[in-house]
């Protein structure tokens, strides 16, 4: 399971105490909510599905893939379906490529979600095997899914402009300065994240 509320807690006042653009930010808006998603190979699919489609969009389609392959969606029932129901289901060519090449590295036990590697990067390397995950997928999943403390997905464009605002800085940063700005706040990077979403998406700043 993902940072529990207690854990992003503990990690934000660690922060606060080292850096105070945390202390002041966390006074304005206060502790998030935490980001909890299941483990699995469902929650990947998921992503795939919801890639570069709203989110009413991608909820549809996933409500169609389920009443055609049940809501166990069995990585060998996606498979025996054809291209054509699994295109009525709303999946594009492209995303019936990524979902097929998910299911069969599941179901040939070439991946196993219960028991990824422990070091963060060797996990990111095995999700990124995976047609159509990207490292922000992997990071999104390790920390949402495992809730792994030191995720720090530097590539997503809200927790750029969320450390623009943070820190205060006159432009947003890129993924590199992203990364190397967040150094400092090893081990907590993970609940880092989940605040400077929290903060960025604040309708009040």
């Amino acid at each position: 399971m993902g940072l529990t509320a207690d854990q992003i807690r503990n990690s934000l006042d660690i922060l606060a105490v080292r850096d105070k653009s945390f202390a002041k930010a966390l006074n304005q808006v206060g502790y998030p909510e935490p980001r909890i998603r299941p483990t699995g190979y469902q929650t990947l699919l998921r992503t795939i599905v919801g890639q570069q489609v709203s989110v009413a969009a991608a909820a549809s389609v996933w409500r169609k893939l389920e009443a055609e392959l049940g809501e166990a969606m069995e990585p060998a029932k996606l498979l025996a379906r054809d291209f054509d129901t699994l295109r009525a289901c709303g999946l594009s060519r492209q995303k019936q490529g990524y979902a097929r090449s998910l299911c069969e590295l599941v179901e040939n036990e070439a991946i196993n979600f219960e028991s990824l590697p422990t070091d963060d990067e060797a996990a990111i390397d095995e999700l990124t095997r995976i047609k159509g995950i990207g490292r922000w997928s992997a990071e999104i999943y390790l920390l949402f899914a495992e809730g792994r403390p030191d995720i720090w997905p530097a590539g997503d464009l809200a927790v750029q402009e969320g450390v623009k605002r943070l820190l205060g800085l006159p432009e947003r940063p890129a993924e590199r300065p992203t990364r190397d700005l967040a150094e400092a706040w090893r081990p907590h990077r993970g609940a880092a994240a989940i605040f400077t979403w929290h903060f960025y998406a604040n309708p009040a700043l």
